[in-house]
């Protein structure tokens, strides 16, 4: 019996710290323990809000980056385009220059070849018409000229 009131003793000795213990307790409860709590709570959410915002903002640059790229690869056809829209016009002109130049210099040479052909007609025609003059005056010397005896004769 004498630990039965010693223990009796002893829990209403403790009463008075149980009592200022769960006091203590739900003082800090009320003042630290939740709003820590509630702190760590948006913490949490704000990080979880955070990588979703940055896992749409990394999905967005991708996207965007790919656009670029798409757009890029559209820019370079086009300019590769007229690139070559403006090199076969280049082709094209030099082909119809170099036809013109050709048909200019066909027509010189037939119009040279024509004239050449006129000038040995009207020289044909001055030494046909020169050929009596000539062979006369050529007779009329060698008839003027003495005889000289050749070197086999000596």
């Amino acid at each position: 019996m004498e630990i039965l009131r010693q223990l009796g003793e002893l829990f209403l000795q403790a009463v008075p710290t149980v009592l200022i213990i769960l006091v203590f307790y739900f003082i800090l409860r009320g003042l630290f323990f939740q709003p820590l709590l509630k702190v760590m709570a948006e913490r949490e959410e704000r990080t979880i809000g955070a990588r979703k915002a940055a896992e749409s903002a990394q999905q967005a640059a991708a996207e965007k980056v790919k656009q670029y790229q798409n757009a890029l690869r559209e820019a370079r056809a086009r300019v590769y385009a007229e690139q070559e829209a403006a090199r076969k016009k280049l082709l094209e002109e030099r082909a119809a220059k170099l036809k013109d130049a050709r048909a200019k210099a066909a027509t010189q040479v037939g119009q040279g070849k024509e004239r050449v052909s006129s000038e040995l007609t009207a020289a044909a025609k001055d030494l046909a018409a020169a050929v009596p003059q000539l062979s006369a005056e050529i007779v009329s010397r060698l008839l003027q000229s003495p005889l000289r005896p050749s070197r086999e004769a000596r």
